[in-house]
């Protein structure tokens, strides 16, 4: 599969993510193959493909968790590769994980103040975020004093999700939000990233759910063995032919 690629609008500005010609490799293990990405400021763009396709690599890539990388990966204007790991979170990147990766020992509300952490000097501003994410998500209100380990799979991608926006990040990175979650709370998930875009929010999602994926998103990426073979306007590829057979069965 392979077609002329289509970046998101910038209206001609700077984009607030830009990745060009990216490699990235594990050991010996080469990943990306000169990766080209744009994600402008207020965008929803997802990344789809197969499971070994590189799409986690790409966004632990952008928050500086792959050993060997080369090319570029700008983040309004400065280069991310210059940086160590531990200071892109500061810059407004949150990354969601694969996995959840909750505290379990540790209530919903410790969880979600923890994702504040670099602003914790200002707790006024942590608690207005922190109701802002009981707002998005009432569940985790009612659980605020639970620990996160007893929680149920979605309720614990609330937990994750809502503890990155307490930094209220400038751009949202997810990873297979919808992983081994049960059909109606992806669609319940994938209906709140929606309303947090529709806030102001900036996200790349990385997702294997091709259908929601393009449903929810503006603008996609389709990778393919590491390397980008078609990008688009999301509801352009949920048309395409050669999506629709190669990822969502039709």
């Amino acid at each position: 599969m392979s077609a002329p690629h289509t970046s998101p609008r910038s209206q001609g500005r700077q984009p607030l993510l830009a990745v060009q010609g990216l490699t990235a490799a594990y050991d010996r293990t080469p990943v990306l193959h000169g990766v080209d990405l744009e994600v402008p400021q207020g965008a929803f763009v997802t990344v789809v493909g197969a499971n070994t396709a590189g799409k986690s690599t790409l966004l632990r890539a952008i928050s500086g968790l792959v050993p060997k990388v080369s090319g570029r990966i700008a983040f309004d204007g400065q280069d991310l590769l210059r940086l160590p790991s531990h200071r892109i979170p500061a810059l407004g990147i949150a990354h969601v994980p694969e996995g959840r990766h909750v505290f379990p020992e540790m209530t919903v509300e410790e969880n979600l103040y923890i994702g504040g952490y670099v602003r914790r000097r200002d707790m006024a501003t942590l608690r207005q975020a922190c109701e802002r994410i009981y707002a998005l998500f009432p569940r985790l209100r009612e659980r605020r004093r639970q620990n996160a380990g007893t929680l149920s799979g979605g309720e614990q991608q609330m937990v994750a999700i809502g503890r990155a926006l307490m930094l209220s990040p400038r751009l949202l990175l997810l990873d297979e939000p919808s992983h081994g979650l049960a059909p109606k709370v992806v669609e319940e998930l994938h209906h709140t990233l929606r309303e947090i875009h529709a806030q102001g929010q900036t996200i790349l999602l990385v997702e294997q759910n091709t259908r929601l994926a393009l449903s929810a998103a503006d603008h996609a990426y389709v990778l393919e063995s590491g390397s980008v073979v078609l990008s688009g306007p999301s509801r352009d590829l949920l048309g395409d032919a050669r999506v629709r057979e190669a990822y969502l069965g039709l």
